[in-house]
């Protein structure tokens, strides 16, 4: 019974000691990626800086691409989003209160400053970052980047910089879109409630400001390199074969999401620290 006892005791501390070295392996290698991302950032950067631009085709065609993907499923979702969270159930209790009026400054919060550019983030991460990551891990696969290094192209240039662009460039065209549609949703719900949309449109002039709109519209947009900085690197470090761009794929999404709404929360804090009339009701 004792030597038994033993044996047990000796499983379970070598699973737990299995555990925690996993645990730290872990750990280190969220630390190594991060680092990893952060220095491909830098160098797309420098390199989008830096004499010869080869990348405008390349660019205009990841523009297009990403443009006719996302669009329609981020209006719809705007639209749908709008018009069920903020605008159906908030109209309710203020209709009870007689503040039906106030629907619009509400609005200026939900669809300027949140519900646009989170959806903007959402739907080009699932829709456009999904396809990047596929495609540079299927070139990594088939050893197509090694051999443009061989050739003497630098893949960062030729590859990263043109998607960068692109998606920065979108995600600040597709919030405005956002916020357009989201606007709209709150029209609809003051409708459907039979009201009159002056008090709409006065309590959202009076407090959406021109803060507001840049704010949204440089969040979204790097809200964009975000996306296209991992999706990028999980693309080109695939490994695996099919399988292996497959877990890149879902591993770029969930990790540009997280990337996202963490500097959603930074960018929040700092733009209502630095603007505190942001946070006046008007």
């Amino acid at each position: 019974m004792e030597a038994g006892g033993q044996t047990i005791a000796k499983g379970g501390a070598r699973r737990l000691t299995m555990s925690v070295g996993s645990a730290v392996s872990s750990g280190s290698s969220v630390f190594a990626q991060t680092g990893a991302m952060m220095i491909l950032t830098a160098r797309t950067i420098w390199s989008a800086l830096r004499p010869p631009y080869p990348y405008g085709e390349e660019l205009v065609d990841q523009f297009y691409f990403t443009l006719k993907l996302c669009w329609f499923p981020l209006l719809i979702s705007t639209f749908a989003l709008c018009l069920g969270a903020p605008g159906l159930q908030a109209a309710g209790p203020l209709q009870v209160f007689g503040a039906l009026d106030r629907l619009g400054g509400f609005f200026v919060l939900t669809a300027i400053r949140w519900i646009g550019p989170v959806v903007t983030a959402v739907v080009v991460a699932g829709v456009a970052g999904t396809a990047i990551t596929a495609d540079l891990g299927a070139r990594k696969i088939r050893e197509e980047l090694d051999a443009l290094q061989v050739l003497g192209v630098d893949p960062i240039k030729n590859l990263v910089v043109p998607r960068f662009l692109a998606l920065m460039i979108v995600t600040a065209l597709l919030d405005i879109f956002a916020i357009v549609f989201g606007l709209t949703a709150g029209i609809a719900a003051e409708l459907l409630y039979h009201q009159s949309l002056g008090g709409f449109f006065a309590t959202l002039f009076s407090n959406a400001s021109v803060t507001d709109l840049w704010g949204s519209i440089l969040m979204c947009t790097i809200f964009g390199s975000i996306i296209s900085v991992v999706c990028c690197y999980k693309g080109m470090t695939a490994s695996g074969g099919a399988a292996g761009v497959g877990r890149a794929v879902n591993q770029a999404v969930v990790i540009a999401l997280v990337g996202v709404f963490a500097f959603s929360y930074v960018f929040t804090a700092v733009l209502l620290a630095t603007n505190p009339e942001l946070q006046t009701i008007r």
